[in-house]
């Protein structure tokens, strides 16, 4: 899934995942409860995180490379957030090149419908869950609701620059591909997820 911050790609990974039976593997997830546990990784990331900026190639490189290696992932899985940049991209088309295709959903949104979602947006406290709008409570674990540290408005601002700099010309890398598609993330959940599913059956004959 490609998109900027606040396109839906996280909400529409997991809606992926669950309807192919595979496991969504976020790298922004993974280094979030590295924070949360207080781990050298985590302490190392959350500065850079917390200011909007990417975290190194190398590092997130590492972190995507030892979650696909799980045996949940061996028939398949949905990535949200990996990879954002044209470097760690060539990373991924190593490890999968005798694999089954690349499928690359692109979630296009408008600059200020992104900007009014991220000033919306909030989390579990407890466990990270991505919360819809309109609930008061996270429903995995009932926990509090909170704003992320990275969806302050400055920082959103910050973050939509660094996609369009850093993440934007993924695009580019993918779009002549076969296997690439763009879907327009300005519509109601249901309407993104059913075009998404769309896309991914063009691709795969309707194989997960």
């Amino acid at each position: 899934m490609l998109g900027p911050p606040g396109a839906g790609k996280g909400t529409q990974a997991e809606r992926c995942a669950r309807a192919h039976h595979v496991p969504k593997i976020s790298t922004g997830d993974i280094l979030r409860e590295a924070v949360r546990a207080g781990t050298e990784l985590g302490r190392a990331a959350q500065a850079v995180m917390d200011a909007g900026r990417l975290v190194s190639d190398d590092v997130v490189v590492a972190v995507a490379r030892e979650r696909l290696s799980r045996e949940d992932a061996a028939h398949g899985f949905v990535l949200d957030g990996f990879p954002r940049t044209v470097a760690q991209a060539e990373a991924l088309d190593k490890w999968i090149d005798a694999k089954a295709p690349l499928v690359v959903v692109d979630i296009d949104v408008p600059e200020d419908t992104l900007v009014q979602r991220l000033a919306s947006r909030r989390i579990c406290g407890n466990c990270g869950w991505n919360a819809v709008p309109g609930i008061a409570a996270c429903a995995r674990c009932g926990g509090p609701l909170v704003e992320r540290s990275d969806d302050g408005d400055e920082v959103v601002r910050e973050r939509l620059r660094v996609y369009w700099r850093s993440t934007q010309p993924l695009v580019e890398y993918y779009h002549r591909r076969p296997t690439f598609r763009s879907v327009d993330g300005d519509q109601t959940t249901d309407a993104v997820a059913a075009d998404i599913a769309a896309a991914v059956a063009s691709v795969t004959g309707g194989r997960a």
